[in-house]
């Protein structure tokens, strides 16, 4: 594999060079609440400072769907980015024309500006090569730095491509060498895959099963494995196309959970108790993986010497469902940067990563979850189509 890296241009001094990042943050009462993916973003614009280009940042910020909301302006997104960066960052209220057209126009070497928000554009997720074209006109050269938005067919992501010489950023390029390490495993290999939306799952499961010891199933996906068991699957209905899918996925290395913390209020009020998985009362929720779970968990876990985690165990928002998650969070981590090489993938893994404060112990903590599930499954991204080959 070729990964054609911004570092393998010789000369970028006085280069325009369009960045897509994925500034996709959380953001409460007009404050961010969680700015990794911003950090990670840091390394490559850095890189491009020293070297006097000229640095374009695009991104997408929130599902504004094509239109114009104030809520979700690029703001506070260039505010902390600037803190970060220790340097002024120049913001332009649209991402072509006229206007962005003025402001890389007057640019000077080592200079940053931050276009508008890419997704107030309905033909960005359209993918339209007019709209690509015109993005492309701005720069020089192009780079992909957001592996989370790689699989989409989106014009500041594929199409752009066709117009510019394009590299890979400094993130993207340490995402997929460390994902790589996932698909040619140290043995033994193994996968912890929870969250919700089964259909999105499937591949990487199927994937993973081939080369994994043991592929460790929690959260609400086991629902669907209840129903293909023919167990009871409480006071939650799976539809049957769910169903179907989890029936092919039974394999012997596909491990369900032993028992459930469970609840009879969905919210996770009202009585709890520990229940075993193949016996949920039909008048309660299951909503953690239980005591006997996470200690078979465990095993398989200390034993590996690799490690994928995508998806919590259970709706560990709550203080009492989420001993599961954070516990498989901690042996993780426990394990991670010695004995076993840990990635962690998805924005609710990493939220409940980061409550346990032992994300530094992990090998490498991926800004993506659907990107890197669909890389992990052996697609190709869009995103990456004459970046990577």
């Amino acid at each position: 594999m070729t990964i054609k890296s911004i570092k393998n241009v010789k000369n970028l001094t006085g280069k325009r060079v369009l960045v897509r990042c994925d500034f996709n943050v959380a953001v409460k009462k007009n404050k961010i609440t969680d700015d990794f993916k911003i950090v990670q973003s840091l390394p490559t614009i850095r890189y491009l400072v020293a070297r006097q280009a000229r640095i374009i940042l695009l991104t997408h910020f929130g599902r504004p769907e094509g239109k114009r909301m104030e809520s979700y302006k690029l703001n506070v997104i260039r505010a902390r980015l600037e803190k970060l960066l220790g340097k002024k960052v120049a913001y332009v209220p649209d991402c072509i024309g006229k206007q962005a057209q003025a402001a890389v126009a007057k640019m000077k070497n080592g200079q940053v500006i931050l276009l508008e928000n890419i997704r107030f554009y309905k033909k960005e997720e359209k993918n339209d090569k007019k709209f690509a074209k015109a993005l492309a006109s701005l720069a020089d050269s192009y780079v992909n730095d957001a592996l989370a938005v790689s699989h989409r067919k989106h014009a500041s992501v594929a199409a752009i491509q066709k117009y510019l010489p394009s590299y890979a950023g400094l993130l993207l390029a340490k995402e997929v060498l460390n994902l790589n390490k996932i698909l040619s495993p140290a043995q033994p290999l193994a996968a912890v895959i929870g969250g919700a939306k089964l259909e999105t799952k499937v591949p990487v499961i199927k994937n993973l099963r081939k080369k994994a010891t043991a592929v460790l199933i929690g959260g609400m996906i086991t629902y669907d494995f209840l129903a293909a068991k023919k167990l009871s699957t409480g006071k939650y209905k799976v539809e049957k196309a769910q169903k179907k899918l989890a029936k092919k996925l039974l394999y012997k290395n596909v491990i369900l959970p032993l028992d459930f913390v469970a609840a009879d209020k969905n919210k996770g009020a009202g009585k709890i108790k520990v229940v075993p998985a193949n016996s949920l009362p039909t008048n309660m929720w299951q909503l953690d993986i239980g005591p006997e779970t996470i200690r078979l968990y465990a095993r398989y876990l200390k034993a590996a010497k690799t490690i994928i985690w995508n998806g919590p165990m259970g709706m560990f928002e709550n203080e009492h469902f989420k001993n599961g998650t954070l516990a498989i969070a901690r042996l993780v981590a426990a394990v991670s940067s010695g004995k076993a090489f840990g990635i962690v993938g998805g924005g609710e893994t990493v939220a409940a990563l980061k409550q346990t404060k032992m994300m530094e112990h992990v090998d490498w903590v991926s800004t993506s979850g659907g990107a890197m599930l669909e890389y992990l499954a052996g697609n190709k991204l869009p995103g990456l189509k004459k970046i990577i080959y």
